[in-house]
């Protein structure tokens, strides 16, 4: 691999920021091949299935911190999506490999603020990402509300675990926990 394609993120003067090695070792929480039906008329992945790989992997990483179907229906809880945005950096073809890793950035009572890093393993370079606000609701009243502290434990223990990384998140600088 050259030394271009070794950096994940880049500033502005083109200075390396964060290399791929820092984003692999995020946690995983989707890695897919991609097929032929994900393809535009480009050759390449289009938009449409970005988000759907992004949704697979925030089902994941909302299960790993109990936020299941078990949850939800027992608890009759769930979370509302608030605010996406998407970077693209890099295309991704035919029978690449994507990985999708994930940063909490931080959570308040009830909304919490991640990262989706998209990982084109076959070029090792970061493809995409999608930076998020999402708030733990209550399902019978369709509105947000506190998680219980069995799910913001979890939260925390990541968010702290997160923190410790001494490279900052490509952000918007518009989302607010």
């Amino acid at each position: 691999m050259n030394n271009e394609l070794a950096c994940g993120i880049w500033n502005k003067d083109g200075i390396c920021l964060v290399p791929i090695a820092n984003l692999e070792e995020l946690p995983l929480y989707h890695r897919e091949t991609i097929p032929a039906d994900y393809l535009d008329a480009m050759g390449h992945m289009n938009i449409r299935w970005y988000m759907t790989l992004y949704d697979k992997a925030a089902w994941n990483f909302f299960s790993s911190h109990g936020l299941n179907e078990d949850y939800f229906r027992e608890k009759q809880a769930g979370v509302f999506a608030l605010k996406h945005i998407i970077n693209y950096y890099a295309e991704i073809r035919l029978e690449q490999i994507v990985a999708i890793r994930t940063r909490l950035l931080g959570r308040s009572e009830r909304r919490f603020h991640a990262i989706h890093f998209m990982i084109n393993e076959t070029t090792g370079q970061l493809a995409s990402t999608l930076e998020m606000l999402g708030t733990h609701a209550d399902l019978q009243i369709r509105r947000a509300a506190p998680m219980p502290p069995e799910i913001s434990e979890k939260f925390d223990a990541k968010l702290a675990k997160d923190q410790q990384l001494d490279w900052a998140a490509p952000l918007s600088g518009i989302i607010q926990v």
